[in-house]
């Protein structure tokens, strides 16, 4: 039986017409329009946001030809523009230009086209199966086999020939989604192969290889880092039978784009991107923090509950980021990375000798 692809899908209708946020999400029913005082609060906020916008205009140049001149200059600069939010405007285009993946598409032409048109992946299938799970309340992604979803198809697609070893991973469509809110495909292929490849930072493939070996050693590290630095929540947590593998990995996977406000995981994307994982760290233990003196008090079952619904107000970038910053977890997460890793390599002798011995046992 012949294979098919998402190009042999006609698109689906349209789905019927809705208020969306700045963002491009379906508003819920009872949202109210904004009185006087909102608007006038949002004239305000208007005016700061051209001004911010400038600001970054003068700092990256045209098309970006300033950037990497001024973050070698002013880098104490760039960190506290990013940590207070990029534009959104020009947020794709800063993306780019700090992950490295502009560099990338600029030595590759044409192979993205090659992946995405000549070649085929055994992950089609599930890719397609995925598809309609991700984002599915934003305008670009609803249409059945429309526009949107085409796009993360060929991304996905693409990446998962590009390196056979990772293929396709459900929780990758989430990072390519949201990409491709603020690129075109090409772009947003080659930022994916950035970020899983370490084109900056520490590759991020490991949190898709089968196994999950590095979000195996996330979890181990924020373990310790929760045990260290909200030692009662530690304890309460061990009392009820509580491991961040419970409510923590998606954090990881997905870097908070798969269940957090929007607006919050953009935020946190702006400073991932630029400074790497250790805001993710730092994020999830500015939560808990947050949320500490409720958290000690639930018993199992509220407080799985409690840790995959965070209240609103601990979801608010302008409360919790600043707490965030203000942790210390580098020096602890480098100490747990070494635990781990000779506890893991211990683990690894140790189920060698043991099949080798039951290879001289057969013998």
């Amino acid at each position: 039986m012949e294979r098919k692809t998402i190009d042999d899908f006609e698109p689906g209708p349209l789905p019927s017409p809705r208020q969306v946020d700045r963002f491009g999400f379906l508003k819920q029913e009872h949202n109210s329009s904004p009185d006087a005082i909102t608007k006038i609060r949002s004239t305000h906020v208007q005016e700061r946001e051209e001004r911010r916008v400038r600001k970054w205009r003068k700092m990256i140049g045209i098309g970006g030809s300033d950037w990497k001149h001024y973050v070698r200059r002013k880098p104490h600069v760039v960190k506290r523009r990013i940590r207070k939010g990029i534009p959104d405007c020009l947020r794709g285009l800063v993306w780019q230009l700090i992950s490295g993946s502009r560099d990338l598409l600029l030595m590759n032409p044409g192979v993205y086209e090659q992946l995405v048109i000549y070649e085929t992946s055994a992950s089609e299938l599930d890719i397609i199966r995925d598809i309609s799970r991700t984002f599915p309340s934003h305008v670009f992604f609803q249409q059945r086999h429309g526009p949107g979803q085409r796009s993360l198809y060929n991304v996905l697609k693409a990446y998962s020939v590009f390196d056979r070893n990772v293929g396709y991973v459900q929780g990758m469509g989430f990072l390519a989604g949201l990409l491709l809110l603020y690129m075109s495909e090409e772009d947003a292929f080659w930022l994916l192969v950035a970020l899983l490849k370490g084109a900056v930072h520490a590759p991020m493939e490991g949190l898709y290889l089968a196994g999950l070996p590095l979000v195996q050693q996330y979890l181990f590290q924020f373990d310790n880092l929760v045990r260290e630095q909200l030692p009662k929540l530690g304890e309460h947590f061990t009392q009820e039978m509580i491991n961040p593998s419970m409510y923590a990995s998606q954090w990881f996977i997905t870097v908070f784009s798969y269940s957090f406000p929007f607006h919050l995981a953009l935020r946190i994307w702006d400073v991932f991107l630029y400074e790497g994982v250790t805001i993710v760290f730092k994020v999830g233990l500015a939560l808990l923090k947050y949320c500490h003196d409720d958290l000690v008090k639930l018993p199992f079952e509220k407080l799985i509950h409690a840790l995959r619904n965070f209240p609103e107000d601990a979801m608010d970038p302008d409360t919790l980021l600043p707490m965030a910053y203000s942790i210390k977890v580098s020096k602890q997460l480098e100490e747990s990375k070494h635990l781990y890793e000779t506890k893991h390599g211990k683990e690894i002798q140790d189920d060698a000798k043991t099949s080798g011995k039951q290879e001289q046992e057969v013998h």
